[in-house]
């Protein structure tokens, strides 16, 4: 069974999502959100995060996409599960620091279909949050990592792209159609 994606205008995607108890973390109700999160991102050949709200889950966790490490991905080459560096999980997550670089860049999202535009990012973002494991994690990143984060933590605040973005157009991926 594939995971739905829910599109702009659905209620999860514009009100913030609420904490998880740090208890509830090893639930298997928790488990099984991150689980369908992590199936629903790959089942997205052009995604690269993914927030619980964008599967009408209204908590706040977020996932980034393994192959956003993956040497071949940045060649834009395909990869194989195999090789694929796994997710990574962020429960709780909160922006700690962001560098006052910033610059616009292009962005889409697997909830607004198919726009893209540009938004003001920090170059360089770090993250507090809990992983899938309920263990404390701090995590700097930069370049992509650091977009990923400030798109995610804006989904989880009610946000989309497209609140905040310019130049906004229409554009399909080559495979969107054989994806959705």
């Amino acid at each position: 069974m594939s995971i739905k994606i829910v599109q702009k205008g659905h209620p999860a995607l514009h009100s913030p999502a609420v904490a998880v108890p740090v208890t509830d973390i090893p639930s298997k109700k928790i488990q099984k959100v991150i689980t369908d999160m992590k199936k629903a991102l790959a089942s997205q050949s052009d995604g690269v995060g993914l927030a619980a709200p964008q599967i009408g889950i209204p908590l706040r966790i977020f996932i980034v996409s393994g192959k956003i490490f993956d040497e071949s991905f940045e060649r834009g080459k395909g990869i194989s599960e195999a090789q694929q560096t796994p997710d990574l999980v962020f429960i709780n997550p909160e922006i700690t620091k962001l560098s006052k670089k910033a610059a616009w860049l292009s962005e889409g999202c697997l909830s607004v279909r198919p726009l893209y535009g540009e938004v003001r990012r920090s170059l360089n973002a770090t993250v507090r949050a809990y992983d899938e494991n309920g263990v404390l994690l701090e995590r700097g990143g930069g370049g992509l990592l650091a977009h990923i984060f400030q798109h995610e933590v804006d989904h989880l605040d009610g946000i989309l792209f497209v609140d905040k973005a310019r130049n906004i157009e229409e554009h399909m991926p080559e495979d969107y159609d054989k994806k959705s």
